[in-house]
């Protein structure tokens, strides 16, 4: 976050010295802002619609519900929205600008796969999300790749590099360049710290529920459910892959798989393993 911080200060800079006082520098800088925090603040409703998720009652769900009363309960935390998405691909996830308005969702395919202790070590993991309010964390995590983007399509759509002279051209492309260094460096550092907080939320599910080897057993089973859903139905999920407990690829271990949003599965279940000696639990 550090570092995000200290990219947002040159980037902020490059703006300010590319339009200075003109309007520009509003539009695009405060533009993409907006944007931004559009999609933070409407995030529960955008997400469950894009899932096309309904929230249910605990008349509706009861069973779904006492879980999530059990572990709200546990965590000492106030109690989520619940919704189910009617989708096969069997998972799970967690949005909300705020724990005010926070949602946990679980998808029919992941109820239909899972057993009562695996779902609940499923929920455990999206609630810790709901605490240590993921969404926001993220949001501005992504500020400055979203800025940098915007900086780059605006030096694209200027007229600075088409004038005649070497000055001109040059700082043109010492602008652009900055675009795509400090887009490429926020890039990395975002998805490195996606991926720290899904090991956070699986630490923090497992240690729960005490049950570190169910969350291991559930994870399992969702990453090797993936290979048996259609990859138009994949495709479809795939936008919210950074939502999700398991990301739903399509590919196997290409480049977009390289920079995942989710560590390895081996990864999360060797945490997992240590988890659970430090528990004193079998896996």
């Amino acid at each position: 976050m550090v570092l995000l911080f200290l990219l947002y200060l040159v980037l902020a800079a490059a703006l300010f010295w590319f339009f200075g006082n003109s309007a520009g520098f509003l539009i695009w800088g405060v533009l993409p802002l907006a944007m931004l925090w559009g999609q933070w603040y409407f995030s529960d409703s955008l997400a469950l619609k894009g899932m096309r998720a309904q929230l249910v009652t605990p008349e509706q769900a009861p069973e779904l519900h006492a879980l999530v009363d059990r572990l709200c309960a546990l965590a000492d935390m106030k109690k989520p929205r619940v919704a189910i998405a009617m989708s096969d691909v069997p998972n799970a996830f967690a949005t909300g600008r705020s724990q005010d308005r926070a949602v946990v969702c679980v998808t029919t395919g992941i109820m239909k796969r899972l057993d009562e202790r695996e779902l609940e070590a499923v929920l455990s993991h999206e609630l810790s999300h709901v605490a240590h309010r993921d969404v926001t964390v993220m949001t501005i995590a992504s500020t400055v790749g979203v800025l940098a983007g915007f900086m780059i399509r605006s030096a694209m759509w200027s007229n600075l590099g088409r004038g005649r002279d070497q000055n001109s051209a040059i700082f043109f492309l010492a602008f652009t360049l900055i675009g795509v260094v400090v887009y490429a460096v926020s890039f990395l550092l975002t998805r490195v710290l996606s991926r720290y907080r899904e090991l956070a939320a699986d630490r923090a599910g497992a240690i729960l529920t005490g049950q570190p080897a169910a969350l291991a057993s559930a994870l399992t089973k969702i990453s090797g459910g993936m290979a048996a859903i259609p990859n138009r139905d994949l495709r479809a999920a795939e936008p919210y892959n950074a939502f999700f407990i398991v990301p739903a690829f399509t590919g196997g271990r290409d480049l977009a798989a390289l920079f995942s949003t989710h560590p390895p599965l081996e990864r999360r279940l060797e945490q997992l393993a240590k988890i659970s000696a430090e528990l004193g639990r079998p896996m």
